[in-house]
């Protein structure tokens, strides 16, 4: 079952969005939000990405590293 969910917008929000929409190739402004919520729980957070880079560092310094010469070695 669907529920329909207002959004309040500006005029130049909403002709930001329709725009988008045309130019994305999406059917309706709907189709647009909903792959822009799909988009979204895709990306990591900044906090994520923080941390991701901070235990990468860790292993490198640790010398866990593998020094490849191209993507072939890491495969």
């Amino acid at each position: 079952m669907r529920q329909v969910v207002t959004l309040s917008l500006s005029p130049q929000e909403a002709q930001f969005i329709k725009t988008k929409t045309k130019q994305q190739g999406f059917d309706s402004m709907s189709a647009y939000v909903k792959y822009l919520l799909r988009a979204d729980q895709d990306t990591i957070s900044e906090k994520e990405l923080i941390k991701t880079v901070r235990e990468s560092r860790k292993e490198y310094r640790a010398g866990k590293a593998i020094k490849a010469r191209s993507l072939a070695d890491l495969l």
